[in-house]
């Protein structure tokens, strides 16, 4: 975010063709003579103010676009509606232009903006008495402040009779909301946001870089900037850490620990060497390698405990081997039939009804028992999120395999430098350039290696292995709760289960009428004896 102090000439600037050679589009959302007087307004203000320095009359944006959008938006479309979502979320004019640079690889918007409202009607104060203004403004209590060793008014002093208008204001002050810390990140959340809306391909999608989290922001270096060289340094030592952040997170350090490593090792040293020796950048570089290098001895001590405890859990399962996890022990659900039980004592009765109704009254029994046979809820769904699991698990098992090459090379680098430590003699003298030269080219391998876990995740569409590792742990929760549900589902409800209550009710069914037939025949053989 830029200060302008000479607005009517920034918008000038940006708006002119004559000036710029790429001008697609301008949109403002008041006419001209609204900037004249909110330059005036500031500058009276700045003035009464007596404060030292430069009179703020607006503040400006630069929006970087992607590339795709000259094909597929219409520059005085695309121009009005981000203008319009600013001007609708603050609630301020606003005048803007639509650029490319002169070689065409940078299309973006300019966005002037006022930090103060047009008030709905003019405030204006009149003089209840002669009021006297000297040559700086201000006001004095008496005239004779204002006169000169003649007796007559002072060159720039001036005097505003009794019923004259000496204040009018125009517009609110200015809102503090624009000075804030945070202001500049929400408006780079919030264009960010419009802008993945609007992008077509996910691969142009864009990320707000977060000073908060674990990786270090490089720095743009400018046209003819005369701090190029330091600034490529720094860039290059950032970096470093960013690949050793990766590499942490990738290994299984937790991420608590990474962030009090980058406290205490970059953030509270830098702050103490502008504390001891003022703004020095080219003490950024040491710092960064004394976190690199504590960062990388706490990813060893994670790796080599993670190894120990791998070849205790293999050497366990070689001695006593382990059910494989997906047997599982089924319950049996026995339907309840308290109202029909399966043993039922026939007692004999004499005949109060015919061996048809008798029947009919046990198939009634029989139809009643099905029908309160309880409803099978549906099978849960996968959501979006367990969804993706298996595809997420493929880029976890590609980022662990290359964390396992990494630490191979590591290791041949660390016999290396053993071996060239343990040379004496002669042999220090004439293996020593030798070794040397095999490190480095190692140091360079492993370099080339810790740059693939990112390239890695960004093959998938992944800002950071730190963005993909977010995504993978929600989508690893939600599978396997699903799969826990699917689980449950089964035991109560799944193909086995349903076709055991089917072969119960069958029996139950064989049973009743089996029942029935004997209840049938006992009564033919009483009315029968009754009829002797």
């Amino acid at each position: 975010m830029s200060k302008l102090s000479d607005v009517r000439g920034r918008i000038t600037y940006i708006s002119s063709h004559a000036k710029q050679e790429n001008l697609y589009a301008v949109y403002e959302t008041t006419d001209r003579r609204y900037w004249t007087e909110l330059a005036k307004c500031n500058r009276q203000e700045f003035e009464k103010s007596g404060t030292e320095g430069m009179c703020i009359e607006a503040r400006e944006f630069i929006i970087a676009l992607p590339e795709s959008f000259p094909n597929l938006y219409e520059p005085n479309k695309l121009l009005q509606l981000f203008t319009d979502r600013f001007k609708e979320k603050y609630g301020v004019e606003c005048v803007s232009a639509l650029h490319h640079n002169k070689r065409k690889t940078n299309y973006h918007i300019h966005l002037i903006f006022s930090e103060r409202e047009l008030l709905p009607e003019p405030i204006e104060k009149t003089a209840t008495r002669n009021m006297f203004y000297d040559e700086n403004g201000r006001h004095v209590r008496t005239k004779k402040e204002i006169l000169g060793e003649n007796g007559n008014v002072r060159k720039g002093c001036k005097i505003v009779k009794k019923g004259e208008v000496y204040e009018r204001s125009l517009f609110t002050a200015k809102s503090k909301l624009f000075k804030q810390e945070n202001f500049v990140d929400e408006i780079k959340h919030f264009y960010t946001d419009l802008i993945n809306l609007l992008v077509k391909d996910d691969k142009e999608k864009l990320h707000v870089f977060d000073s908060s989290g674990l990786y270090l922001a490089t720095k743009k270096i400018g046209k003819n900037n005369p701090k190029a060289e330091q600034i490529q340094t720094d860039n290059e030592m950032r970096m470093r850490w960013n690949r050793e952040v990766d590499r942490a997170i990738v290994s299984g350090v937790p991420e608590t620990e990474i962030r009090q490593i980058k406290k205490k090792y970059i953030t509270d040293r830098i702050r103490e060497s502008v504390d001891i020796f003022g703004s020095q950048p080219e003490r950024l570089g040491s710092i960064i390698m004394t976190a690199v290098t504590a960062l990388a001895l706490l990813i060893s001590k994670v790796l080599d405990k993670a190894r120990e405890l791998s070849a205790k859990l293999f050497e366990k399962e070689t001695i006593q081997p382990v059910a494989e996890p997906n047997e599982r022990r089924t319950t049996q659900v026995i339907p309840q039939t308290d109202k029909i039980p399966m043993q039922e004592k026939i007692t004999h009765k004499e005949p109060t009804a015919n061996p048809s109704s008798q029947k009919q009254e046990l198939q009634a029994k029989t139809q009643t028992t099905e029908q309160e046979k309880p409803k099978i809820p549906p099978k849960p769904v996968m959501s979006a999120e367990a969804t993706a699991y298996p595809k997420l698990l493929k880029i976890y098992k590609e980022l662990n395999r290359q964390n396992g090459i990494i630490f191979d090379a590591e290791r041949e680098r660390n016999e290396l430098e053993l071996e060239r430590d343990s040379l004496k003699g002669f042999a220090k003298l004439t293996k020593k350039g030798e070794l040397q030269s095999r490190i480095e080219r190692k140091n360079e391998e492993i370099d080339l290696l810790k740059i693939g876990l990112s390239g890695i995740v960004k093959r998938y569409g992944f800002q950071t292995v730190h963005d993909f590792y977010k995504v993978f742990s929600v989508s690893k929760t939600a599978n396997a709760e699903y799969r826990d549900k699917v689980d449950k589902w089964e035991e109560q409800y799944g193909e086995k289960v349903q076709k055991k209550e089917e072969s119960i009710s069958k029996r139950l069914r064989n049973y009743q009428r089996e029942n029935a037939d004997r209840q049938t025949k006992q009564i033919s053989k009483s009315r029968n004896r009754g009829a002797r």
